[in-house]
């Protein structure tokens, strides 16, 4: 993947490349893998074990790697909490794209990253489910993207059973992973894939040896 380090997308523009063959389809988005919230999260060592393995294979094929990062009074840019986990670091050829919203598309330079690298299928995973997973899920269908949800790629925070006012997290993650199974978008591929069967091999996610998707 090169030498150069991992690119921070700042306000500005992104300018396209020229490849000199055809560019991957499939890029592999990780949403807000960060210190402090992985500490909330639910399965999170399980969670962060499948998108390690995803984002090897997507390296390994060429395929793009984003990461979209929270920033906020909570996840000042520069603290501990607030950077990547170490098992997941951005490294050579990885993109980190800045954002302050649930919608890593809202006020960012994802589009335009994702568009310069001929990217057309966003493979989706990361923390929170509920929240940044779905927000931007559902914005990659509006742009244009195909979508593949990585069913135990992403994940939701712990909370108490006697809360009462969410689901259990185990819970929210298999509804939203049905809800993605059995949405239709016009002249969209919808597909929920468990990390194993999510492969990169020409830029574009398939499916591999098959084992029950989870959730």
């Amino acid at each position: 993947m090169g030498t150069a380090p991992a690119v921070t997308v700042r306000g500005g523009g992104v300018t396209a490349a020229s490849p000199t063959g055809a560019p991957p389809t499939a890029a592999l988005l990780v949403i807000d893998m960060q210190i402090t919230l992985v500490a909330l999260a639910h399965r999170a060592a399980a969670t962060v074990a499948a998108v390690a393995g995803l984002r090897a294979r997507a390296r390994a094929a060429g395929a793009p790697v984003v990461f979209a990062q929270q920033q906020d009074e909570e996840l000042e840019p520069g603290t501990d909490g607030w950077r990547i986990v170490p098992e997941l670091a951005p490294g050579a050829g990885d993109t980190v794209v800045p954002k302050a919203a649930p919608d890593s598309f809202l006020g960012t330079e994802l589009d335009a990253v994702l568009r310069a690298r001929g990217v057309t299928e966003v493979v989706v995973t990361g923390f929170a489910t509920e929240i940044c997973v779905e927000s931007t899920a559902r914005q990659a269908l509006s742009r244009g993207y195909d979508v593949v949800l990585v069913a135990d790629g992403h994940t939701t925070s712990v909370r108490p059973a006697s809360s009462g006012r969410y689901a259990a997290p185990e819970a929210s993650v298999a509804h939203h992973n049905e809800i993605y199974r059995n949405l239709r978008f016009p002249g969209r591929r919808v597909r929920v894939l468990p990390a194993a069967e999510v492969g990169f091999g020409g830029g574009t996610p398939s499916y591999g040896p098959g084992t029950p998707s989870p959730g």
